[in-house]
């Protein structure tokens, strides 16, 4: 087999195993293909509590398989997204959101890295404006100055 023929294989078999597997059961999808795609919308935004760095559409777990069912059955109840975020916050806290949103409980969150920010550049700043300048008048080196100076350098290499 051609080496470029077997790199592109290798490739696309790297690529392949990539692609994010969707938890999401056949028996979960509802036939409405609009709130099929709600709930996909929805299951990314909501954690998995048992996981806790994965989506419940990402998840194999029996709770993250349950919320999923529970938001495809308030979505054919007709809630809206927003009604449903909000029982899920009210059921399970502020926690169950992967982004969670901003409000006075959460403000330390969103605020740190911008403080830790703004810190940093006032110290960087105060660092390096406190720093010697070279002088535009500062005197030229002797003869003998530079002489010692190249001699030094020939001794270091």
């Amino acid at each position: 087999m051609h080496k470029l023929t077997r790199l592109l294989l290798a490739a696309v078999l790297a690529f392949s195993v990539c692609v994010p597997a969707f938890a999401v059961n056949p028996d979960e999808v509802l036939d409405d293909p609009v709130l099929e795609q709600r709930a996909r919308e929805l299951s990314v935004q909501i954690r998995c509590l048992v996981c806790q760095n994965q989506s419940i559409d990402d998840s194999d777990a029996q709770l993250a398989r349950d919320l999923r069912v529970l938001v495809r059955e308030q979505l054919l109840e007709g809630k809206t997204d927003q009604e449903i975020l909000d029982f899920l916050v009210d059921r399970y806290g502020e926690f169950v959101l992967l982004k969670p949103r901003l409000g006075a409980h959460t403000l330390a969150l969103w605020g740190f890295p911008v403080v830790i920010l703004l810190v940093g550049g006032f110290i960087a700043y105060r660092t390096f404006s406190k720093a010697p300048k070279l002088s535009e008048d500062a005197p030229e080196l002797s003869e003998e100055e530079l002489q010692a100076l190249e001699k030094v350098i020939d001794d270091k290499l």
